[in-house]
């Protein structure tokens, strides 16, 4: 691995006197991709919440290229490099997918665009948009409304907004959730290519796709770490097994 782009240390979040997230410490490397796993109410989607600026932490650290962004607010922590996706996609429906795209990537412009001047007309913003929506494999679905693309290219377009805006590190929240077989099978080739050149943090209960994505897997139980290790370290671990796993290495 490289040296880790995102360094969680020590990161916590209370609701009164529930932590839902405990004392979590974790890295991220480009060309990594660290998946965290538990049961439902284990804290997975709270530590992401955390991490993309939706929630404030209660105590901890979170460095991203060497920024401390633990108290940024999520559109300063985009600037930097950070982009996610939901466990609910979150599009624009009655836009088409080039659309939804185009105003992730003018998000990227110094200044804001001339709202005297047609915002199709900003060349530079659609190549961005055009370049994300190839990369998740919808180039030809561009002029598609949002609404009528099936789940899984929903997924996809949420990803490629994430892409427009020219992230370094992704937070995927369960992007598997919902998909049949075949959707899936597209969706964990595509998080495949982007590992290439991003970091990923992902968020997922499919275990199959996590053993085969992943090459460090953190298992969380009642928020705090149980467990982090290379896939099959953690697959033998008699603890992640009756905590979450299913107790004998046959189901795993």
């Amino acid at each position: 691995m490289t040296d880790p782009i995102l360094q969680v240390r020590g990161l916590s979040k209370h609701f009164g006197g529930l932590a839902a997230v405990d004392d979590i410490s974790l890295d991220v490397g480009v060309g990594e991709l660290h998946a965290v796993i538990g049961p439902n109410g284990a804290g997975k989607t709270t530590l992401i919440n955390v991490l993309s600026g939706d929630l404030s932490p209660s105590a901890g650290s979170v460095l991203f290229r060497g920024t401390e962004m633990a108290h940024l607010a999520p559109e300063r922590r985009s600037r930097l490099g950070v982009g996610r996706s939901y466990q609910k996609v979150n599009i624009f429906p009655a836009f088409s997918a080039l659309e939804n795209c185009r105003l992730a990537a003018q998000s990227r412009e110094p200044r804001p665009l001339n709202w005297l001047r047609d915002a199709m007309s900003y060349e530079s913003v659609l190549e961005n948009a055009r370049r994300a929506l190839a990369a998740v494999g919808l180039a030809d679905r561009a002029a598609v409304m949002a609404a009528t693309l099936s789940h899984g290219e929903q997924r996809q377009l949420e990803i490629a907004m994430s892409l427009a805006t020219d992230p370094k590190l992704l937070l995927l929240d369960e992007p598997l959730a919902g998909m049949g077989a075949e959707e899936t099978l597209n969706m964990v080739k595509l998080i495949g290519e982007l590992t290439k050149n991003h970091a990923i943090l992902l968020v997922e209960h499919d275990m199959d796709a996590v053993f085969r994505l992943a090459q460090v897997l953190t298992v969380m139980v009642n928020g705090k770490i149980l467990a982090t290790g290379a896939p099959e370290t953690i697959r033998a671990n008699r603890e992640v097994q009756r905590a979450y796993l299913g107790g004998a290495d046959e189901s795993l």
